[in-house]
């Protein structure tokens, strides 16, 4: 079995921007709240850290301060893909110079490579470092589906231990397990799958969720691996209606109002992406009274 770099929940953390950056004081205080509410590992730049709108020079230096902030606390898995193999390997080996526990590795986008051209890229990515690699499938952003034979392929190599699943598709992703076995550890990339993709054999799940319920989203995971499977279903039945309002717009766009109503200062996202519907305010806010969030 390839070396596992969480079994849990990991937080794909919103970063906070201010007008002229990313607020550090505010990302700081996200990061200790995770880590004190049990978190198992913080994804870094991902989707919901909006590192599609992030320069590389920013994308570095909140590599660097979460790296710093955390201090081997938990693991820090850094965001570090792009649609140019080039830029993914230059970020991705930069991201191991500071001290990163694995790389988040989304499918290249626009581009819409074949599968060979998949391969390809991610082999020229792991070839280059010696950092654990999670591809990130999540064909409805991208364009491009990662297939369980090219899963298998993958797998393969050595410094690609795993995948985060978002492709919304348990038949595939139950392929993939059956295919690849323990030489490809599965993590959900959808908070409203966690269970059925752990009853494949998933290890956790890269949250959105877990922003704003860090220790319920952590107790559902540890809870059905350690064989409570009776709650772990009833955390993820209970959490459907405020998962669906998280996702009521594209994401980070809901996460970060909610955040906002937590008490952080998390602004509004970047364009082309803006804030929250008044609409939607209403029921998210709702969602998360329910839930006991406020």
């Amino acid at each position: 079995m390839k070396n596992i770099l969480f079994e849990g929940c990991a937080t794909a953390i919103a970063t906070p921007f201010t007008n002229t950056g990313v607020n550090y004081d505010e990302f700081a205080k996200l990061i200790d709240f995770q880590i004190s509410e049990g978190i198992d590992a913080l994804v870094v730049c991902g989707t919901t850290g909006e590192s599609a709108t992030m320069s590389d020079e920013e994308r570095k230096e909140t590599f660097r301060f979460a790296i710093q902030k955390v201090a081997r606390r938990v693991p820090v898995i850094i965001g570090t893909g792009s649609n140019n193999t080039k830029s993914a390997i230059d970020l991705t080996k930069y991201a191991e110079s500071i001290g990163a526990d694995g790389a988040l590795i989304v499918t290249p986008y626009y581009n819409k490579a074949t599968q060979e051209g998949l391969i390809k890229h991610y082999e020229a990515i792991a070839n280059s470092v010696s950092l654990p690699i999670i591809m990130y499938s999540v064909p409805s952003r991208t364009g491009v589906n990662i297939l369980p034979k090219t899963c298998l392929e993958l797998s393969k190599i050595p410094n690609i231990v795993a995948i985060k699943e978002a492709s919304g598709n348990l038949s595939q992703i139950a392929e993939i397990a059956s295919l690849c076995k323990d030489e490809l550890i599965i993590y959900s990339g959808n908070d409203d799958q966690v269970v059925p993709i752990l009853s494949l054999g998933g290890k956790g799940v890269i949250s959105v969720l877990s922003n704003i319920a860090p220790k319920k989203a952590s107790k559902m995971v540890h809870d059905y691996l350690s064989g409570n499977i009776d709650e772990a279903r009833k955390i993820q039945l209970d959490s459907i209606s405020l998962i669906n309002a998280l996702f009521c717009e594209v994401n980070p766009i809901p996460v970060k109002y909610a955040l906002n109503l937590l008490g952080y200062n998390f602004g509004v996202p970047r364009l082309p992406l803006i804030e929250l519907s008044d609409a939607h305010k209403d029921v998210l806010k709702k969602e998360m009274q329910n839930y006991g969030l406020i």
